[in-house]
């Protein structure tokens, strides 16, 4: 009887194994057939694969939890940001236990995939950031057992329809930044559930808000922003007792702000958003019943009236925003000392009162703009202890007296203006603020000289102190700083004008200066006129010295190379070299190092040595460079670097096919490419290349360097982008060289290398020069330099030439001064292509960015570029284009 029991239980859980394995194999099956409709370019679902050793819940973005039957189940798959395209296929939903669907930020271009209701589980279904096209169906009755569902960022067009309110579970919905048209019906009242709402960034939407929505006691987050909603705010919005975020931003709002919207029962508001509308009326005065209100923004209304004193009560507050509307009166002292102020807009109304010393307890304050109003003060010290502080604007009003010694100690300060007060005394020194991107303090009564410090502003791109009383020379220094914007017009300044600061820049921005001499301007600095003593016989002494050395160094140089290279023979004899090769070359080093020669050498091959083009047995050519081993790098070491750049494989990446190397030099072997460098290329009188191929290099250069920070594991630095090191094959695909190249010779020898260059170099970001830090931000700059290149025909550097600007203060004055952004396009490019020029330069003007915050990724440049075919960009902005930013920096 016994041994009856123990073969019935060896019975039934042998039958378990069976099922569950059946199961298991069926989940992966499933799997398998939902892959096979995808396209998967990058190969990000490689793990999905029936002969893998890898379990199938262990997949790429899969995620399985024990069912009651003790069986895994598939209950989740996030396929986001994969780069993934081709058809959402219903066989997905086989996976009974499926409840969690991602396929966002992809490239899917289909309608709404309706089969998915098949998927009986289903709560949530985020498709965002695709290519989802075509209305909202009737049947999206279909989901009923939907929680959330995001399909914000497509092409989602049509009406919003009435059956969609028969989806009472739902407790997100996502249908922002579509194309969704008509009225909005009254059915949201059925959301009981309802917790995030957004319909913003629907701009042919023309429709009142509708009132039901006051309904939704659950509802916490309220995002209708620039869309079309016009009439006004609903009452009924004052009964969303959860609601801690209302952003109705951006539309045709008309009448007042409802005084239920500053009633107790918003007691969990954080964000109050209602700026640019068409409401009026005057401040609601019980907002702050909100404690934990954060952000309060009314710009761009007609609001009128005074600011109560309750706003102290705001003590959460962190942004307050009341810029151009016309309220008066007192500006609340209280409101400078918040604890946890960030931001403080107020511009373009017609405020009166004091900016406190108290302003130094606003430990958190970032932003003050309050430009075009009357206060009437001095600067109190307390601003320089504001240590967070980056943008203070208080331009038009009426500032008194001296300014504090540490008026600009904030260590992040970048942006400074104010211009048009009575601000008397002499300009202080400035060291401390080394982010300082725009100063202006035009139109004061400042005297004294310009402070020689400004000339230690690694960063300082815009600076005008016109219209004041300033006497002395001009600080030579300033030559070396990338100035797009300089302007000392109207002062008593004299002597010799740097010329670099008259190049590109309108000589009105000199004028009323008689003393001032100069080529170009109506002194030419003859006899009598004071120059700078740095010029004169110190430039003669120092062209003498210059050519010395260059004299020596070719001596230096010829005689290196020839115990150099009897020297390479007699190792390579003696067996001193050690090779690695990644691919079957069929040579030897003695070959290669006998074949390097002055007939194999081409250009000097930058910092790190010479290029040598080498012809192996095969036919096959090789390029060859030549790198310092200053570290002296263990064999095994040596090897496992660089067989970390071996490795990759990218269409963008110069495959390197190997390397040897001695005791004292490394020499990396790349394939050959036939056209050259992209530098080499601009540089030429010829350079005819039009807007398909330049574009294509932009693009290309673009995936490169998004797979190096990104994709390729593990992720790099290039740290040396230039044109130079971009290379062309012969249907003008690019391929980024030189990369990484600190992770072969080490980071001290890399600096040690690079540092005569780098100094120099307008490639480099202007934080480089005093962070030496290699970050992403640094090689973005990089590629909007080269970018630049691409959409001018202009070469980076130009010294030597009557217009030796580099080239970002070239097109930053060309765009400041003249605000002539098509006036930076290559005239040589058809006008039909003009366009999308157009678009690159903003993203080549985000990419060079002074604030290092402000550049986009690599993977945002990528998509920006990748959408110039529809005439729009991914990247984040400041909500102002690149070219309005330039111009609106206040100077």
């Amino acid at each position: 009887m016994a041994s009856c029991s123990f073969l019935l239980c060896l019975l039934l859980c042998f039958t378990f194994f069976i099922s569950s394995s059946a199961a298991a194999s069926t989940e992966a099956n499933t799997l398998l057939s939902f892959k096979t409709s995808i396209d998967d370019p990058k190969n990000s679902l490689s793990s999905w694969s029936n002969i893998s050793t890898v379990h199938y819940c262990n997949w790429t973005g899969v995620t399985c939890v024990t069912a009651p039957s003790s069986q895994l189940s598939v209950t989740s798959l996030n396929l986001q940001s994969l780069n993934l395209s081709g058809e959402i296929s219903s066989s997905i939903c086989e996976l009974s236990s499926l409840t969690h669907l991602s396929l966002a930020n992809n490239f899917f271009n289909q309608p709404i995939p309706l089969h998915l209701s098949q998927c009986s589980s289903l709560e949530t279904l985020n498709l965002s950031n695709n290519l989802i096209w075509g209305t909202i169906p009737d049947q999206i009755t279909q989901f009923g057992s939907l929680k959330v569902v995001d399909l914000s960022r497509n092409h989602v067009e049509g009406k919003i329809p009435e059956n969609i309110g028969s989806l009472v579970n739902l407790q997100v919905l996502n249908l922002g930044n579509n194309l969704l048209s008509g009225s909005v019906p009254f059915v949201f009242g059925n959301f009981s559930e309802l917790v995030i709402l957004d319909l913003s960034q629907n701009a042919y939407l023309m429709s009142e808000i509708p009132s039901d929505i006051g309904k939704l006691k659950k509802l916490e987050q309220l995002l209708l922003q620039n869309s079309g909603f016009h009439g006004e705010i609903p009452s009924s919005f004052g009964w969303l007792q959860s609601l801690t975020i209302l952003d109705l931003s951006q539309n045709n709002l008309t009448g007042e702000v409802p005084q239920t919207l500053g009633s107790s029962s918003l007691k969990n508001l954080v964000s109050f958003d209602v700026s640019q509308n068409k409401l009026l009326g005057s401040f609601p005065v019980a907002i702050c019943n909100a404690k934990g209100l954060i952000n309060l923004s009314l710009h761009k209304n007609f609001f009128t009236g005074l600011i109560p004193n309750s706003i102290d009560e705001c003590l959460n507050l962190e942004r307050f925003q009341v810029q151009n509307n016309d309220f008066s009166g007192a500006f609340p002292e209280k409101l400078w000392s918040l604890p946890r102020i960030k931001l403080i807009r107020a511009e373009n109304n017609r405020f009166s009162g004091e900016l406190p010393d108290s302003i130094s307890m606003a430990a958190q304050l970032e932003q003050v703009q309050i430009d075009n109003n009357s206060f009437t003060s001095k600067i109190p010290k307390g601003l320089g202890l504001v240590k967070s502080l980056y943008r203070l604007s208080a331009s038009l009003n009426g500032f008194y007296g001296e300014l504090p010694p540490n008026f600009c100690d904030s260590p992040v300060m970048s942006i400074m203006n104010l211009s048009q007060n009575s601000i008397s005394g002499h300009v202080p020194e400035l060291r401390k603020c080394r982010k300082l991107v725009s100063l202006s303090l035009a139109d004061n009564s400042l005297t004294g000289e310009i402070p020689p410090s400004l000339a230690e502003l690694p960063v300082l791109t815009y600076l005008d102190l016109s219209d004041n009383n300033l006497t002395g020379q001009i600080p030579l220094g300033l030559q070396n700083l990338k100035l797009a914007l300089f302007n000392v017009s109207y002062n008593r300044l004299s002597g010799e004008v740097p010329y670099s600061l008259i190049s590109g820049l309108p000589a009105s921005f000199l004028q009323g200066n008689p003393g001032l001499c100069g080529l170009g301007l109506p002194n030419s600095c003859g006899e009598g006129q004071p120059k700078h003593h740095s010029s004169g016989g110190l430039t003669t002494l120092t062209c003498a010295l210059i050519s010395i050395a260059f004299a020596l160094g070719i001596v230096m140089v010829g005689v290196g190379f020839f115990a150099f290279h009897r020297y390479s023979k007699r190792k390579s004899h003696a067996g001193g070299w050690r090779s690695v090769f990644f691919y079957p070359l069929r040579v030897t080093e003695h070959d290669l190092v006998i074949g390097m020669n002055e007939k194999s050498a081409i250009g000097s091959g930058g910092p790190f040595g010479r290029v040598y083009i080498l012809s192996l047995p095969s036919g096959e050519l090789v390029a060859i460079k030549k790198l310092v081993n200053f570290v002296c790098n263990s064999s095994k070491t040596l090897k496992v670097e660089v067989k970390t750049l071996a490795k990759i494989r990218h269409k963008n990446i110069t495959k390197v096919l190997g390397f040897f190397h001695s005791d004292e030099s490394i020499f990396l072997i790349y394939e050959f490419l036939q056209k050259g460098s992209l530098g080499d290329l601009i540089c030429r009188q010829d350079f005819q290349l039009q807007w398909t191929e330049r574009f294509k290099i932009a693009i290309g250069v673009a995936q490169g360097l998004a797979y190096l920070h990104k994709d390729y594991v593990p992720h790099l630095l290039h740290r040396n982008v230039k044109s130079k090191n971009i290379l062309l094959d012969s249907d003008f695909e690019p391929k980024l060289t030189d990369f990484a190249l600190d992770r072969i010779v080490g980071e001290a020898a890399f600096e040690s290398t690079m540092a005569s260059e780098s100094a120099l170099s307008c490639y480099n970001a202007p934080e480089y020069g005093y962070s030496k830090k290699a970050t992403e931000q640094v090689d973005v700059y990089s590629f909007g330099v080269v970018l630049l290149e691409l959409i001018t025909g202009r070469q980076a550097e130009q010294a030597g030439s009557a217009d030796s600007l580099d080239i970002v203060k070239w097109v930053r004055r060309k765009i400041n001064i003249t605000n002539g952004a098509f006036q930076v396009l290559d005239p040589k490019i058809s006008n039909s292509s003009q366009q999308e020029m157009l678009v690159a330069l903003e993203i080549a003007l985000r990419c060079t960015s002074v604030m290092p915050e402000k550049r986009p990724s690599m993977f945002e440049v990528v998509r920006g570029l990748e959408s110039l075919s529809t005439r729009t960009t991914n990247l984040p902005s400041s909500g102002l284009s690149p070219l309005e930013e330039y111009s609106s920096i206040p100077v």
